[in-house]
């Protein structure tokens, strides 16, 4: 059995794969399954068909909940069509696991009920695009200040004190004691530069200010 990922099937065309993820979208046309599996790479659509897989494969597709872990086998074959174009003609399928009932529907949801369950709102495409731009961002830069002679430079999350003159601080309790989430890396940064002259810090950093302001 040779497992790929969905962004590799086509190094594979005519060949047999497995691909394991999970269900993005189902829809079905008589005897035609057209299931979309998204594994974190990519989504490709697997066709199966009633005369082509086993019965009870076939009838347990016919029901599966979105987000359901899969194992899907199938031939790989060229298609203009599809986004990535190839699909899968699926041979076999399994299942590893039914999903509960997946509580983000085809509607408009508050950001907070999407926060309540943002491991699962991570998985959709806009989010996808979203981190997956976040990502090129932070390697364009780190790859500017790399190729410049800079080293990376990690400043702490937690500090004793405001690096800036400000009382917005998130505090939190580190022992015995009040610790705060720092607000820059600036003042690490500076100590690391009179050491080895060029830094940068590429770091998170916390500020307890409302977001959505005029300024």
């Amino acid at each position: 059995m040779t497992v790929v990922t969905v962004e590799r099937t086509g190094e594979h065309e005519g060949r047999t794969v497995t691909v394991r993820g999970w269900l993005a979208a189902r829809r079905s046309s008589g005897k035609l399954h057209f299931l979309q599996v998204r594994d974190g790479t990519g989504t490709i659509q697997c066709v199966m068909s009633k005369a082509e897989v086993a019965e009870a494969a076939f009838a347990l597709a016919d029901h599966l909940p979105q987000e359901s872990s899969l194992e899907v086998t199938g031939v790989v074959r060229a298609d203009p069509r599809a986004p990535i174009g190839y699909e899968l003609g699926v041979t076999d399928l399994r299942v590893i696991h039914q999903s509960a009932d997946y509580p983000i529907t085809p509607k408009e949801h508050g950001v907070a009920f999407l926060l309540d369950h943002r491991h699962l709102w991570l998985r959709s495409s806009r989010q996808q695009a979203i981190m997956r731009v976040r990502a090129e961002v932070i390697r364009a830069c780190r790859e500017y200040f790399d190729g410049q002679g800079f080293l990376p430079f990690d400043a702490p999350i937690l500090t004793p004190a405001a690096c800036e003159g400000t009382t917005n601080l998130f505090a939190v309790p580190y022992f015995d004691e009040t610790a705060y989430l720092t607000q820059s890396g600036q003042l690490y940064g500076e100590a690391g530069a009179l050491a080895f002259g060029k830094v940068y810090v590429f770091g998170p950093t916390f500020r307890a200010e409302k977001s959505k302001t005029r300024r």
